[in-house]
């Protein structure tokens, strides 16, 4: 269960493209050009420019000029609060809102005041960069689980609390900076969770843009495992691996499908014989902006026991289609397929726009918030030439699983300069039916209000 509310606690418990194992672009086609990014997403209905309405003491930069983002016409935004490095959240039993800061190594409590406006507390501190934010209901009794990057904690919870008690230890020992082979160094060490039926599910991410030790550390990384949530270090079962950087882990509504969304690696080498700069000569090997900026994309699938996601010997093959992709042999640690067979893993659901970042995962199923189905905020690149994400992406929910790629809020990145002003994280669904995103760059809580209905 994942991020519950009051209104929703019971209800959030919850073009084929053909795997390619060669090295070389079928012969039937001439050499692929370097991928194109998924078409441009489309909003159902018509949208609008709305200004972002800030409460006068919160008008710091960057809203100390008029700040506006793009929403479905009727929608409003505003600043509910700032809170500097604001991350992943979580709506508690009774309508209060806490959200992680892995840099203060705080979880922060967001309460409305008498006057409507914001207060903000410490409800639990002294954590190693605690990240993800997950209610559930486990031995009858609810409580809080927090990731930090070395462990997974739980507090019971009750209705009022406004400070975390009786922290106890669900999984320790997790790989971190202090791990001694890795020697300080680990670029995704935050840690993302779901719960659900006494189930803790962790992703342990890679330490590394692509390599090799990942795949044989123990524990693994870039993995899925599950742990009894009820116990310290008990019942670990590798569930899922060659997920590089799984975020936003969530069930969908009323199921057993776990979805999640991937940063995937960067600066991929050409994998085949295609042409990319035009020059008559294929560039197998080489690194080129052209093919970078658009590969590999991001992976936004569902995860299931056993899988294997590619990462980090194959990289999703989106040549023909961003659906039900296949994948290419990683040039640089596979490129003769011993390390793996490409043509066997498990084929990616969806591919969000490479380098975006995707983070959160929220689904609005059973909420009373519009019924978006899931929504995801795209932290943004830090490497494309053309700048993509910041944004939040929604993808309407059918019986096939995620239905056709739309725009829930855009605005946070000029495209005249390619600067941003603000970095979506997460998304949470407030009592009332308001989508609430965080924002670490801009350090801010957004309240994005559908019309009434």
């Amino acid at each position: 269960m994942r991020r519950i509310g009051p209104a929703v606690a019971v209800s959030l418990l919850v073009g084929v493209v053909a795997a390619c194992g060669s090295d070389k672009p079928p012969a039937s086609r001439p050499a692929a050009p370097a991928p194109s990014a998924p078409a441009s997403s489309q909003s159902e209905g018509p949208r609008a420019k709305v200004p972002v309405t800030v409460p006068a003491n919160l008008r710091g930069a960057p809203f100390d000029v008029e700040r506006s983002l793009e929403l479905p016409a009727g929608w409003s935004a505003a600043v509910y609060t700032r809170i500097v490095g604001a991350r992943f959240m979580a709506v508690t039993p009774d309508g209060a809102l806490l959200v992680s800061t892995p840099g203060s190594g705080a979880v922060k409590l967001v309460r409305k005041g008498p006057d409507g406006a914001a207060q903000v507390s410490d409800f639990a501190k002294g954590l190693q960069k605690p990240h993800d934010l997950v209610f559930a209901e486990v031995g009858g009794r609810t409580w809080l689980f927090v990731s930090e990057m070395n462990r997974v904690m739980r507090y019971p919870y009750a209705a009022g609390d406004t400070t975390a008690k009786g922290g106890e230890v669900v999984v320790d020992g997790l790989p971190d900076t202090s791990t001694p082979e890795l020697r300080g160094q680990y670029s995704h060490v935050l840690k993302n969770i779901a719960v659900r039926e006494g189930v803790l599910y962790l992703s342990i991410a890679s330490t590394c843009n692509a390599c090799e030790s990942d795949t044989v550390s123990d524990p693994q990384r870039a993995t899925i495992y599950t742990y009894d949530a009820a116990g310290t270090n008990q019942g670990r079962k590798l569930y899922a691996r060659g997920l590089r950087n799984a975020e936003g882990l969530a069930f969908v509504p009323g199921t057993a499908d776990l979805w999640v969304v991937v940063n995937n690696r960067d600066n991929t080498l050409v994998p085949d014989d295609r042409d990319v700069d035009g020059d008559g000569k294929g560039d197998r090997g080489k690194k080129m902006t052209a093919f970078v900026d658009n590969y590999p994309l991001e992976p936004f699938t569902k995860v299931t026991q056993g899988g294997f996601y590619g990462w980090p010997f194959c990289n999703p093959n989106s040549d023909q289609s961003n659906r039900n992709m296949g994948y290419h042999r990683d040039v640089e640690l596979n490129a003769n397929g011993s390390k793996a067979d490409c043509a066997t893993a498990t084929k990616i659901d969806v591919g969000l726009p490479a380098h975006s970042a995707p983070l959160g995962l929220t689904f609005t199923q059973g909420t009373r918030a519009p019924d978006l189905g899931a929504i995801i905020p795209l932290h943004g690149s830090w490497n494309r030439s053309t700048p993509s994400g910041y944004k939040v992406l929604h993808f309407p929910w059918t019986a096939n699983g995620p239905g056709e790629q739309r725009d829930l809020a855009t605005g946070w990145l000029d495209p005249a300069t390619g600067k941003s002003w603000g970095r979506p994280v997460d998304a949470a669904i407030d009592a009332d039916g308001s989508v609430l995103i965080s924002d670490d760059g801009s350090g801010t809580v957004y309240r994005l209000t559908p019309p009434a209905r």
